[in-house]
């Protein structure tokens, strides 16, 4: 039978650290820099793979999961760890490459990190089909924020209502410049009409992908929620995958990052902001969703045929959700800053989403609710 090694890499786009740590030894067994290149990686720890069953780990970063997949192929064991719950010594001021091999390899060992959930190659381009399309809705409010700031520098404000509204539209459609000025208003409207343009495109394909069999009947089930369509919907789905690896819906919560800081020590309780850690994608989608709540619990027209077809339970856990995150809101934003509010309610709405998703819906209190 053979022993146990465990492998550290500090991986980077150029070149990667190898550290081999043998089950009990301090010391390495071999500590190697090779280029960040298929053939090359796997051919370093071809030779202890033979003598070791070797148990790889490196961090989550611009890589990606190549290195997991490349040694996955091989028959080699390989987790990808949470960067931000590897432990860090504050008194430590040197850092090298081999040196974080090492302690990557020494804490694997301990049992001390945190591995994330690896996505096969087909979530991973659904999830950046998704991440693209927040990507161009920035450079949409980007340029926009350009256009008004030009406006403002010649003394045009728009002072009737909203901005970007069908009238704030035809107001831009009257302005007209001369000079230089005229080709940077030309050139300003032309790059956001392309921009949403290709926006537009990337909904159209998201909305195609979302009724892919993999994803329709879960994206119904979400969309039965207020303030979650089909954008919302898909942000959840690629980005989580799984919702069952979560074993609660605090596990959930504090992997969206809605759940408040602490630091208690004896008989104090002090509890800061929330934690911001995890899945950004997420966590905004969810406080946008967290607004609708704002407004009194109703069963709109679109609403009512988003939840047709969905089953009793489901509908009525959505039901219970509009009465509870109401009140919630309005209870929290009676004392406190409204952001708080909102924040609170977007930390509940994914614990009803968790229960949705995980089949545990309380059939008997929804039910009350609905009735």
């Amino acid at each position: 039978m053979k022993s146990i090694a465990y492998v550290g890499l500090d991986v980077h786009p150029e070149t990667s650290t190898i550290c081999i740590l043998g089950e009990k030894s301090p010391l390495p067994i071999e500590l190697v820099r090779v280029d960040t290149d298929r053939s090359k990686v796997i051919a370093a720890l071809r030779p202890y793979a033979a003598k070791y069953d070797l148990h790889c780990c490196y961090e989550a970063s611009s890589v990606g999961y190549v290195i997991h997949r490349w040694l996955k192929d091989v028959k080699i064991e390989c987790a990808v760890i949470a960067p931000s719950l590897i432990p860090r010594r504050a008194g430590r001021r040197v850092k090298t490459d081999r040196i974080d091999a090492l302690k990557l390899a020494s804490l694997y060992r301990a049992g001390e990190l945190t591995s994330v959930r690896v996505p096969t190659q087909e979530e991973e381009s659904d999830r950046r089909l998704v991440r693209m399309r927040d990507q161009i809705r920035k450079d949409v409010t980007e340029t926009k924020v350009h256009i008004n700031q030009f406006l403002k520098e010649l003394g045009l404000v728009y002072r009737d209502g909203t901005r970007w509204t069908q009238r704030h539209w035809a107001w831009l459609g009257q302005q007209s410049f001369t000079g230089s000025d005229k080709m940077v208003w030309d050139e300003y409207m032309a790059m956001l009409a392309y921009k949403m343009a290709r926006l537009a495109e990337m909904d159209k394909a998201i909305a195609k992908l979302a009724s892919t069999p993999k994803y329709a009947k879960d994206v119904r089930v979400l969309c039965c929620l207020r303030g979650v369509g089909i954008l919302t919907a898909m942000v959840l789905l690629t980005e989580v995958v799984d919702f069952s690896r979560f074993p609660s819906a605090a596990k959930l919560m504090a992997y969206f990052g809605v759940v408040p800081s602490e630091s208690s020590s004896g008989g104090t309780q002090r509890q800061g902001a929330i934690t911001k850690t995890g899945n950004t994608h997420c966590r905004r989608v969810l406080i946008e969703a967290a607004h609708k709540y704002t407004r009194k619990p109703c069963l709109s027209k679109e609403l009512r045929g988003r939840q047709e077809g969905q089953s009793a339970e489901v509908v009525a856990h959505c039901i219970l959700a509009q009465h509870r995150l109401h009140k919630k809101y309005w209870s929290i934003a009676s004392r406190k800053a409204p952001q708080k509010a909102t924040v609170a309610v977007a930390r509940e709405l994914a614990g009803f989403i968790w229960a949705i998703m995980t089949g545990h819906c309380s059939p008997r209190e929804s039910q009350a609710v609905a009735a």
